[in-house]
Protein backbone atom coordinates (compact mmCIF):
# COMPACT_ATOMS: atom_id res chain seq x y z
CA UNK A 1 0.00 0.00 0.00
CA UNK A 2 1.41 3.37 -1.04
CA UNK A 3 2.43 5.64 1.83
CA UNK A 4 0.39 8.82 2.12
CA UNK A 5 2.07 11.95 0.88
CA UNK A 6 2.47 14.84 3.30
CA UNK A 7 -0.30 16.83 1.60
CA UNK A 8 -2.71 13.90 2.00
CA UNK A 9 -2.20 13.71 5.74
CA UNK A 10 -4.76 15.71 7.72
CA UNK A 11 -4.32 18.77 9.85
CA UNK A 12 -4.61 17.71 13.49
CA UNK A 13 -5.64 20.26 16.12
CA UNK A 14 -5.00 19.52 19.79
CA UNK A 15 -7.49 21.56 21.80
CA UNK A 16 -11.17 22.30 21.19
CA UNK A 17 -11.38 25.71 22.82
CA UNK A 18 -12.32 28.89 21.01
CA UNK A 19 -9.07 29.07 19.03
CA UNK A 20 -9.07 25.39 18.01
CA UNK A 21 -12.75 25.43 17.06
CA UNK A 22 -12.36 28.63 15.01
CA UNK A 23 -9.44 27.13 13.10
CA UNK A 24 -11.22 23.83 12.47
CA UNK A 25 -14.25 25.66 11.08
CA UNK A 26 -11.94 27.23 8.47
CA UNK A 27 -9.80 24.20 7.62
CA UNK A 28 -11.85 21.46 5.89
CA UNK A 29 -11.01 17.96 7.06
CA UNK A 30 -9.13 19.00 10.19
CA UNK A 31 -9.20 16.49 13.05
CA UNK A 32 -9.78 18.11 16.46
CA UNK A 33 -8.94 16.40 19.75
CA UNK A 34 -10.55 17.89 22.86
CA UNK A 35 -10.32 16.79 26.49
CA UNK A 36 -13.70 18.18 27.51
CA UNK A 37 -16.87 16.17 26.92
CA UNK A 38 -18.78 19.31 25.94
CA UNK A 39 -18.97 20.64 22.41
CA UNK A 40 -16.77 23.72 21.90
CA UNK A 41 -18.23 26.77 23.63
CA UNK A 42 -17.75 30.50 24.10
CA UNK A 43 -15.61 30.80 27.22
CA UNK A 44 -16.32 34.52 27.45
CA UNK A 45 -19.90 33.70 28.52
CA UNK A 46 -19.11 31.35 31.43
CA UNK A 47 -20.18 33.94 34.00
CA UNK A 48 -23.58 34.08 32.29
CA UNK A 49 -23.91 30.31 32.69
CA UNK A 50 -22.98 30.63 36.37
CA UNK A 51 -25.57 33.37 36.84
CA UNK A 52 -28.21 31.18 35.19
CA UNK A 53 -28.83 33.52 32.27
CA UNK A 54 -27.66 31.02 29.65
CA UNK A 55 -27.91 27.24 29.40
CA UNK A 56 -24.77 25.44 28.20
CA UNK A 57 -26.18 24.82 24.73
CA UNK A 58 -26.72 28.58 24.24
CA UNK A 59 -22.98 29.29 24.45
CA UNK A 60 -22.02 26.43 22.12
CA UNK A 61 -19.97 27.46 19.10
CA UNK A 62 -21.01 26.58 15.54
CA UNK A 63 -20.85 22.83 15.01
CA UNK A 64 -17.32 21.49 14.70
CA UNK A 65 -16.57 17.78 14.63
CA UNK A 66 -14.46 17.04 17.70
CA UNK A 67 -13.17 13.84 19.25
CA UNK A 68 -14.46 14.72 22.71
CA UNK A 69 -13.07 13.40 25.96
CA UNK A 70 -9.76 12.44 24.33
CA UNK A 71 -6.42 13.72 25.58
CA UNK A 72 -3.26 13.87 23.51
CA UNK A 73 -0.42 12.45 25.60
CA UNK A 74 2.62 12.42 23.30
CA UNK A 75 3.87 13.90 20.05
CA UNK A 76 6.23 11.85 17.89
CA UNK A 77 7.84 14.50 15.72
CA UNK A 78 10.02 12.07 13.76
CA UNK A 79 7.04 10.11 12.38
CA UNK A 80 4.53 12.97 12.79
CA UNK A 81 2.22 11.09 15.10
CA UNK A 82 0.01 12.13 18.01
CA UNK A 83 -0.61 9.46 20.66
CA UNK A 84 -3.85 9.79 22.62
CA UNK A 85 -4.99 8.42 25.98
CA UNK A 86 -7.65 6.22 24.34
CA UNK A 87 -4.94 4.29 22.49
CA UNK A 88 -5.52 5.96 19.15
CA UNK A 89 -2.69 7.36 17.03
CA UNK A 90 -3.21 10.26 14.62
CA UNK A 91 -0.96 11.03 11.65
CA UNK A 92 -0.47 14.66 10.75
CA UNK A 93 0.91 16.72 7.93
CA UNK A 94 0.56 19.83 10.07
CA UNK A 95 -0.09 19.79 13.80
CA UNK A 96 -1.67 22.71 15.64
CA UNK A 97 -1.32 23.10 19.39
CA UNK A 98 -4.33 24.98 20.78
CA UNK A 99 -3.91 23.60 24.30
CA UNK A 100 -5.00 26.80 26.05
CA UNK A 101 -4.16 27.47 29.67
CA UNK A 102 -4.77 26.13 33.15
CA UNK A 103 -6.01 28.13 36.14
CA UNK A 104 -3.25 29.12 38.54
CA UNK A 105 -3.70 27.41 41.89
CA UNK A 106 -2.05 29.68 44.46
CA UNK A 107 0.34 28.22 47.06
CA UNK A 108 -2.10 28.37 49.95
CA UNK A 109 -1.94 26.41 53.17
CA UNK A 110 -4.62 23.74 53.03
CA UNK A 111 -4.66 23.57 49.22
CA UNK A 112 -3.09 20.38 47.92
CA UNK A 113 -3.23 18.43 44.67
CA UNK A 114 -6.87 17.56 45.38
CA UNK A 115 -9.17 20.51 45.95
CA UNK A 116 -11.28 20.38 49.13
CA UNK A 117 -15.04 20.30 48.71
CA UNK A 118 -16.36 23.77 48.09
CA UNK A 119 -13.17 25.02 46.40
CA UNK A 120 -13.61 25.69 42.68
CA UNK A 121 -11.48 27.01 39.85
CA UNK A 122 -13.38 29.05 37.28
CA UNK A 123 -12.03 28.26 33.84
CA UNK A 124 -14.23 25.67 32.11
CA UNK A 125 -17.90 24.99 31.51
CA UNK A 126 -17.74 22.17 34.06
CA UNK A 127 -16.37 24.67 36.60
CA UNK A 128 -19.27 27.03 35.92
CA UNK A 129 -21.85 24.24 36.15
CA UNK A 130 -20.35 22.90 39.39
CA UNK A 131 -20.51 26.37 40.95
CA UNK A 132 -24.03 26.87 39.66
CA UNK A 133 -25.09 23.61 41.34
CA UNK A 134 -23.42 24.59 44.63
CA UNK A 135 -24.58 28.20 44.97
CA UNK A 136 -27.85 29.10 46.65
CA UNK A 137 -29.27 32.19 48.34
CA UNK A 138 -27.35 33.03 51.50
CA UNK A 139 -24.35 30.79 50.82
CA UNK A 140 -21.05 32.42 51.86
CA UNK A 141 -18.71 32.67 48.88
CA UNK A 142 -15.16 34.02 48.77
CA UNK A 143 -13.60 34.85 45.40
CA UNK A 144 -9.80 34.99 45.49
CA UNK A 145 -8.55 37.28 42.72
CA UNK A 146 -9.87 40.63 41.55
CA UNK A 147 -9.00 40.45 37.87
CA UNK A 148 -11.41 40.14 34.96
CA UNK A 149 -12.37 36.56 35.84
CA UNK A 150 -12.74 37.19 39.58
CA UNK A 151 -14.94 40.26 39.06
CA UNK A 152 -17.15 38.30 36.65
CA UNK A 153 -17.48 35.39 39.08
CA UNK A 154 -18.23 37.64 42.05
CA UNK A 155 -20.91 39.51 40.10
CA UNK A 156 -22.56 36.25 38.96
CA UNK A 157 -22.51 34.72 42.44
CA UNK A 158 -24.08 37.85 43.91
CA UNK A 159 -26.78 37.66 41.29
CA UNK A 160 -27.50 34.11 42.50
CA UNK A 161 -28.09 35.44 46.01
CA UNK A 162 -24.78 34.44 47.57
CA UNK A 163 -23.05 36.52 50.24
CA UNK A 164 -19.88 37.31 48.30
CA UNK A 165 -16.49 38.55 49.46
CA UNK A 166 -13.92 39.43 46.80
CA UNK A 167 -10.29 39.32 47.97
CA UNK A 168 -7.78 41.12 45.75
CA UNK A 169 -4.07 41.21 46.57
CA UNK A 170 -3.39 44.29 44.44
CA UNK A 171 -4.19 47.91 45.13
CA UNK A 172 -7.35 47.94 43.04
CA UNK A 173 -9.61 45.73 40.94
CA UNK A 174 -8.60 44.68 37.42
CA UNK A 175 -5.15 46.23 37.74
CA UNK A 176 -4.06 45.08 34.27
CA UNK A 177 -6.88 46.98 32.55
CA UNK A 178 -8.17 49.80 34.75
CA UNK A 179 -6.81 52.99 36.22
CA UNK A 180 -7.52 53.62 39.93
CA UNK A 181 -10.50 55.90 39.23
CA UNK A 182 -12.28 53.37 37.00
CA UNK A 183 -11.47 50.58 39.46
CA UNK A 184 -13.02 52.63 42.27
CA UNK A 185 -16.24 53.01 40.26
CA UNK A 186 -16.27 49.28 39.55
CA UNK A 187 -15.87 48.65 43.26
CA UNK A 188 -18.83 50.92 44.03
CA UNK A 189 -20.89 48.97 41.48
CA UNK A 190 -20.01 45.62 43.07
CA UNK A 191 -20.61 46.86 46.61
CA UNK A 192 -24.03 48.18 45.59
CA UNK A 193 -24.86 44.58 44.66
CA UNK A 194 -23.79 43.35 48.09
CA UNK A 195 -20.25 42.20 47.20
CA UNK A 196 -17.77 42.92 50.00
CA UNK A 197 -14.49 43.97 48.36
CA UNK A 198 -11.09 43.74 50.05
CA UNK A 199 -8.06 45.11 48.20
CA UNK A 200 -4.40 44.88 49.25
CA UNK A 201 -5.54 41.68 50.88
CA UNK A 202 -3.17 38.70 50.90
CA UNK A 203 -4.68 35.26 51.37
CA UNK A 204 -2.57 32.86 53.44
CA UNK A 205 -4.56 29.64 53.43
CA UNK A 206 -7.81 27.74 53.69
CA UNK A 207 -9.32 26.31 56.83
CA UNK A 208 -11.10 23.07 56.14
CA UNK A 209 -13.15 20.64 58.21
CA UNK A 210 -12.99 16.89 57.72
CA UNK A 211 -16.20 14.93 57.38
CA UNK A 212 -15.70 11.16 56.99
CA UNK A 213 -13.01 10.98 54.27
CA UNK A 214 -13.46 14.37 52.61
CA UNK A 215 -12.41 17.88 53.52
CA UNK A 216 -14.69 20.85 53.06
CA UNK A 217 -13.68 24.50 53.10
CA UNK A 218 -14.91 26.52 56.07
CA UNK A 219 -12.93 29.74 55.91
CA UNK A 220 -10.29 31.67 53.99
CA UNK A 221 -7.39 32.80 56.18
CA UNK A 222 -5.79 36.18 55.49
CA UNK A 223 -2.18 37.10 56.18
CA UNK A 224 -3.21 39.42 59.03
CA UNK A 225 -4.90 36.51 60.81
CA UNK A 226 -8.46 37.51 59.92
CA UNK A 227 -10.76 34.78 58.60
CA UNK A 228 -13.47 35.06 55.96
CA UNK A 229 -16.17 32.45 56.53
CA UNK A 230 -16.71 30.46 53.35
CA UNK A 231 -19.01 27.70 52.15
CA UNK A 232 -17.64 28.20 48.62
CA UNK A 233 -14.25 29.48 47.51
CA UNK A 234 -13.53 30.45 43.91
CA UNK A 235 -9.92 30.54 42.71
CA UNK A 236 -9.58 33.28 40.08
CA UNK A 237 -5.84 33.89 40.36
CA UNK A 238 -4.95 33.97 36.68
CA UNK A 239 -3.96 31.34 34.14
CA UNK A 240 -0.79 29.65 32.96
CA UNK A 241 -0.21 28.42 29.36
CA UNK A 242 -0.42 24.66 28.91
CA UNK A 243 2.95 23.80 27.42
CA UNK A 244 3.60 20.27 28.71
CA UNK A 245 3.12 18.51 25.37
CA UNK A 246 5.33 21.02 23.60
CA UNK A 247 8.08 20.77 26.23
CA UNK A 248 8.05 16.98 26.11
CA UNK A 249 8.30 17.13 22.33
CA UNK A 250 11.37 19.38 22.52
CA UNK A 251 9.79 22.51 21.09
CA UNK A 252 11.03 25.98 22.02
CA UNK A 253 9.05 27.08 25.09
CA UNK A 254 9.54 30.20 27.20
CA UNK A 255 6.48 31.42 29.05
CA UNK A 256 4.43 29.96 26.20
CA UNK A 257 5.13 27.97 23.04
CA UNK A 258 7.24 30.27 20.91
CA UNK A 259 5.78 30.99 17.46
CA UNK A 260 6.72 33.20 14.50
CA UNK A 261 4.47 35.37 12.35
CA UNK A 262 3.03 32.26 10.66
CA UNK A 263 2.22 30.84 14.11
CA UNK A 264 4.91 28.22 13.45
CA UNK A 265 6.87 26.68 16.32
CA UNK A 266 10.51 25.62 16.23
CA UNK A 267 9.29 22.56 14.29
CA UNK A 268 8.19 23.66 10.79
CA UNK A 269 5.33 21.12 10.80
CA UNK A 270 3.86 22.26 14.12
CA UNK A 271 1.97 25.48 14.85
CA UNK A 272 0.51 26.93 18.04
CA UNK A 273 -2.14 29.54 18.75
CA UNK A 274 -4.31 30.96 21.50
CA UNK A 275 -3.49 31.06 25.19
CA UNK A 276 -0.58 28.61 24.89
CA UNK A 277 1.28 30.59 22.19
CA UNK A 278 3.95 33.24 22.78
CA UNK A 279 4.31 35.60 19.82
CA UNK A 280 7.02 38.25 19.83
CA UNK A 281 7.45 37.69 23.59
CA UNK A 282 3.74 38.36 24.20
CA UNK A 283 1.13 36.10 25.79
CA UNK A 284 -2.37 37.45 25.18
CA UNK A 285 -4.77 35.16 27.10
CA UNK A 286 -7.78 36.83 25.47
CA UNK A 287 -10.39 35.60 23.03
CA UNK A 288 -9.86 38.34 20.42
CA UNK A 289 -6.19 37.62 19.68
CA UNK A 290 -6.84 33.85 19.69
CA UNK A 291 -9.54 34.18 17.04
CA UNK A 292 -7.38 36.50 14.95
CA UNK A 293 -4.51 33.99 15.13
CA UNK A 294 -6.85 31.20 14.01
CA UNK A 295 -7.93 33.21 10.97
CA UNK A 296 -4.31 33.89 10.00
CA UNK A 297 -3.27 30.28 10.48
CA UNK A 298 -6.18 29.04 8.34
CA UNK A 299 -4.76 31.11 5.49
CA UNK A 300 -1.24 29.81 6.11
CA UNK A 301 -2.41 26.19 6.11
CA UNK A 302 -4.28 26.81 2.86
CA UNK A 303 -1.03 27.95 1.26
CA UNK A 304 -2.05 31.59 1.03
CA UNK A 305 0.24 34.39 2.21
CA UNK A 306 -0.70 35.60 5.68
CA UNK A 307 1.18 36.88 8.70
CA UNK A 308 0.19 37.55 12.27
CA UNK A 309 1.78 40.74 13.51
CA UNK A 310 0.14 40.94 16.92
CA UNK A 311 -3.19 42.18 18.23
CA UNK A 312 -4.00 45.50 19.80
CA UNK A 313 -6.51 43.89 22.12
CA UNK A 314 -9.60 45.58 23.52
CA UNK A 315 -10.88 44.15 26.82
CA UNK A 316 -14.62 44.43 27.16
CA UNK A 317 -16.71 43.27 30.09
CA UNK A 318 -20.48 43.41 30.36
CA UNK A 319 -21.86 42.74 33.83
CA UNK A 320 -25.44 41.92 32.89
CA UNK A 321 -28.43 42.06 35.20
CA UNK A 322 -32.20 41.49 34.95
CA UNK A 323 -32.43 45.04 36.28
CA UNK A 324 -31.00 47.35 33.57
CA UNK A 325 -30.05 49.86 36.24
CA UNK A 326 -27.70 47.29 37.77
CA UNK A 327 -25.93 46.35 34.53
CA UNK A 328 -22.46 47.70 33.83
CA UNK A 329 -20.41 47.93 30.63
CA UNK A 330 -16.66 48.34 30.75
CA UNK A 331 -13.98 48.61 28.07
CA UNK A 332 -10.21 49.11 28.31
CA UNK A 333 -7.48 49.24 25.71
CA UNK A 334 -3.80 50.04 25.47
CA UNK A 335 -1.95 51.76 28.29
CA UNK A 336 -4.37 53.55 30.59
CA UNK A 337 -1.63 54.56 33.04
CA UNK A 338 0.00 57.80 31.92
CA UNK A 339 3.74 58.35 31.80
CA UNK A 340 5.44 61.69 32.44
CA UNK A 341 4.69 63.98 29.52
CA UNK A 342 1.48 62.24 28.49
CA UNK A 343 -1.76 64.16 28.02
CA UNK A 344 -4.76 62.81 29.91
CA UNK A 345 -8.42 63.71 29.61
CA UNK A 346 -11.11 62.34 31.92
CA UNK A 347 -14.84 62.84 31.73
CA UNK A 348 -17.22 61.66 34.46
CA UNK A 349 -20.99 61.90 34.39
CA UNK A 350 -22.43 60.79 37.71
CA UNK A 351 -26.04 61.08 36.52
CA UNK A 352 -25.40 58.61 33.67
CA UNK A 353 -22.92 56.50 35.62
CA UNK A 354 -20.30 57.11 32.93
CA UNK A 355 -16.52 57.47 33.18
CA UNK A 356 -14.10 57.93 30.30
CA UNK A 357 -10.38 58.57 30.18
CA UNK A 358 -7.82 58.58 27.37
CA UNK A 359 -4.04 58.85 27.38
CA UNK A 360 -2.32 60.58 24.45
CA UNK A 361 1.42 60.00 24.02
CA UNK A 362 3.49 61.85 21.42
CA UNK A 363 0.42 62.73 19.42
CA UNK A 364 -1.02 59.20 19.35
CA UNK A 365 -3.74 57.55 21.39
CA UNK A 366 -1.92 55.29 23.88
CA UNK A 367 -4.91 53.81 25.70
CA UNK A 368 -8.09 54.45 27.57
CA UNK A 369 -10.83 53.21 29.85
CA UNK A 370 -14.59 53.58 29.47
CA UNK A 371 -17.07 52.55 32.11
CA UNK A 372 -20.84 52.82 32.01
CA UNK A 373 -21.65 54.54 28.71
CA UNK A 374 -19.63 52.95 25.88
CA UNK A 375 -20.96 55.14 23.11
CA UNK A 376 -17.45 56.31 22.19
CA UNK A 377 -15.69 52.95 22.35
CA UNK A 378 -15.84 52.02 18.65
CA UNK A 379 -14.32 55.28 17.47
CA UNK A 380 -11.69 55.31 20.19
CA UNK A 381 -10.73 51.70 19.50
CA UNK A 382 -10.36 52.40 15.76
CA UNK A 383 -8.20 55.44 16.46
CA UNK A 384 -6.00 53.41 18.80
CA UNK A 385 -5.77 50.35 16.55
CA UNK A 386 -4.80 52.46 13.52
CA UNK A 387 -1.93 53.94 15.59
CA UNK A 388 -1.84 57.00 13.37
CA UNK A 389 -0.93 60.50 14.59
CA UNK A 390 -3.99 62.39 15.76
CA UNK A 391 -4.98 65.29 13.49
CA UNK A 392 -3.70 68.57 14.95
CA UNK A 393 -7.18 70.04 15.03
CA UNK A 394 -8.64 67.10 16.95
CA UNK A 395 -9.11 68.08 20.57
CA UNK A 396 -8.69 65.50 23.29
CA UNK A 397 -12.22 66.19 24.47
CA UNK A 398 -13.53 65.39 21.01
CA UNK A 399 -12.06 61.90 21.33
CA UNK A 400 -14.47 61.23 24.16
CA UNK A 401 -17.65 62.26 22.37
CA UNK A 402 -20.19 59.61 21.50
CA UNK A 403 -19.04 59.36 17.88
CA UNK A 404 -15.42 58.84 18.91
CA UNK A 405 -14.25 61.79 16.87
CA UNK A 406 -15.68 60.54 13.56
Amino acid sequence: MRKKTESALPVVVIGAGMAGARLAARVPGATVVGEELHAPYNRVLLADVLAGRYAPDVIALPATEVRRGVRAVRIDRADRLVHCDDGSVLHYGRLVLATGSNPVLPPLRGLGDTLPDGVHPFRTLDDALALRAAVRPGVRAVVIGGGLLGVSAARALAECGAQVVLAQQGEHLMERQLDPEAAALLRVHLEALGVEVHTECRVRGLRCATATTTESVRAVELADGYELAADLTVLACGVRPRTGLALAAGLDVRKGIVVDDELRTSDPYIHALGDCAEHRSTLYGLAGPALEQADVLAEVLAGRPARYEGTRALTRLTLRSPDPLRALDLAAFGEARPLPGDDVVRLADATRGAYRTVVVREGRLAGGVLLGDLGAVSGLARTWQDDEPLPPAMSLLHLLTDDGGH
